[in-house]
């Protein structure tokens, strides 16, 4: 089993904080695509908006608290 501290899993993570920005940025992006698209400026992008910061934002914490209680100390199991 690899070492949760190693290098790779910590480059792992990175690339899923940096998924996590994605999916901030492409709400957006669509929200302009669709206020471009059809007219409805600006509230096709306000709503990309909050959905993206939201989920994002969400989403990003929950791989932290994850992440920190991967590395967390244990205590020892009872072997009784």
């Amino acid at each position: 089993m690899a070492d949760r501290s190693s290098p790779e899993h910590d480059v792992g993570f990175y690339y899923a904080l940096a998924y996590s920005g994605l999916e901030m940025v492409a709400p957006i992006a669509i929200g302009v695509y669709l206020d471009n698209r059809f007219g409805w400026s600006p509230w096709a992008t306000v709503i990309g908006v909050v959905v993206g910061l939201v989920g994002g934002m969400a989403h990003m914490l929950l791989m932290l608290k994850r992440h920190e209680e991967g590395r967390s100390p244990r205590p020892p199991r009872d072997s009784t």
